[in-house]
């Protein structure tokens, strides 16, 4: 396919997609609450589980991506192995720093809400 038809398609497609997107969320909500109705639960009374630590967890992955490139700047920069490849021949190492330390910062959140939800439930056990 040449740019031509591609810029055709692009006008048709978008709008395609951006229809069946909105269609099938509402779709999956609607599912939803039919099946919660035939189990015998009220849609209405339903409340999903509270958000409580989602800024915690955005934030200690923020964090944690931010340190990992801030390393891997250094690393690429200071570090004699890197030098000499070049400064553009580096990019596995900012990918992989940016995945290590957002990946310790989610776990760090993990472990900081599954100590208050045992506090809470050691709580509500006295």
């Amino acid at each position: 396919m040449d740019s031509d038809s591609i810029g055709v398609l692009v006008p048709i497609f978008v709008p395609i997609s951006m229809f069946a997107m909105v269609f099938g969320i509402v779709y999956l909500h609607k599912r939803e609450r039919m099946a919660m109705i035939e189990r015998g639960m009220d849609p209405r009374s339903y409340k999903p589980r509270s958000q409580t630590y989602n800024t915690l967890k955005w934030g200690l992955l923020l964090i944690g991506a931010g340190l990992g490139l801030f390393l891997a700047y250094i690393l690429d920069h200071t570090c004699l192995a890197f030098a000499n490849t070049g400064r553009d021949q580096n990019p596995a190492i900012y990918f992989a720093l940016i995945a290590i330390f957002g990946g310790a910062g989610l776990f760090i959140s993990y472990l900081i809400e599954k100590k208050d939800e045992n506090k809470a439930t050691n709580k509500e056990l006295d």
